[in-house]
């Protein structure tokens, strides 16, 4: 690897570190009294899945088990998710969002989307449209 390279990956780790702290940062400033951010991210995975069970949370957001369980648990007291066991097969219970819910996500993903838009407008469509389809295909993140 030659040193522009290098550059370029240093100064991509220092960018990538430093707006992640301050999204995240303000995601949690805006999300604080309904959701906590990992909370967020599942019920985000919930909605976008049919049939989401536990077991698919904790491989796509590569965490343990126990801790989706506790999440989910947290979620499901406070009425944001349900459990529904499947018919044919009772030992899988698949996860979806609650009325109430469904109104939570929605207000947060507008609260995200605001915090997130000004940082995209610094770019062309098509510079972000490559970003994103460069790192799915690096098999980084399912987007």
């Amino acid at each position: 690897m030659n040193d522009k390279a290098k550059q370029w990956i240093d100064r991509y780790v220092d960018v990538y570190l430093l707006v992640t702290r301050r999204i995240n940062a303000q995601i949690r400033e805006h999300l604080g009294e309904d959701l906590t951010h990992d909370q967020f991210q599942v019920v985000r995975l919930i909605n976008s899945i049919d049939h989401c069970t536990s077991s698919h949370l904790a491989e796509t957001l590569a965490v343990g088990k126990s801790s989706i369980t506790a999440i989910v648990n947290r979620l499901v007291d406070a009425g944001i998710i349900d459990r529904t066991r499947d018919e044919a097969d009772r030992r899988l219970v698949y996860l979806s969002l609650t009325e109430y819910g469904n109104s939570i996500f929605e207000s947060a993903q507008e609260q995200v989307r605001e915090i997130i838009s000004p940082y995209l407008q610094h770019f062309e469509e098509k510079d972000i449209e490559m970003f994103i389809v460069d790192v799915r295909e690096a098999g980084a993140v399912d987007v």
